[in-house]
């Protein structure tokens, strides 16, 4: 696959009825970036059963959902260098991922990013030019590229 320099991780494209994408402020002191909930395999677990595991933990999801697809590749992002050394103590210079698209089809009252770990000061739901604007550059590529392969469900 890829090297042990990037760590192993599921991303979720979560989608509602209008087909609008949810998307997180990240809670970092430093920036204000908005991703798509994303979370690193655990080794014991598979992709999927990582996926609904931080479904939960990100957004607290816990049903009214259904996996509709999983990437048929991997993708993979390096961290600016300046991040490097902070995140994951330095081991990894970046992820790859399998990316999940979910639809959503619960109340909005259903989601709750105030979990036991929060990851999102705030959330919303964004169209795909919105979602590309705010999410931060280095994510970009691999975005763009889930986009493509669930473009059927979007």
């Amino acid at each position: 696959m890829v090297s042990r320099d990037y760590r192993r991780g599921v991303g979720m494209m979560i989608i509602n009825n209008e087909k609008k994408i949810f998307i997180g402020q990240r809670l970092d002191k430093d920036q204000s970036a908005w991703q798509m909930p994303q979370g690193g395999i655990d080794n014991d677990e598979t992709p999927e059963q990582t996926c609904r595991r931080e479904l939960f933990e990100e957004t607290g999801i816990s049903s009214n959902y259904e996996i509709l697809s999983k990437t048929r590749n991997w993708y993979k992002y390096d961290l600016p260098t300046s991040l490097q050394k902070k995140l994951w103590k330095g081991k990894y210079k970046g992820q790859i991922q399998q990316w999940f698209i979910i639809k959503f089809f619960g109340n909005d009252t259903e989601i709750n990013i105030h979990t036991k770990h929060p990851e999102f000061k705030n959330w919303k739901w964004a169209d795909q030019n919105e979602m590309l604007e705010l999410i931060v550059s280095f994510k970009r590529d691999l975005y763009k590229s889930a986009l493509e392969e669930f473009s059927e469900f979007l």
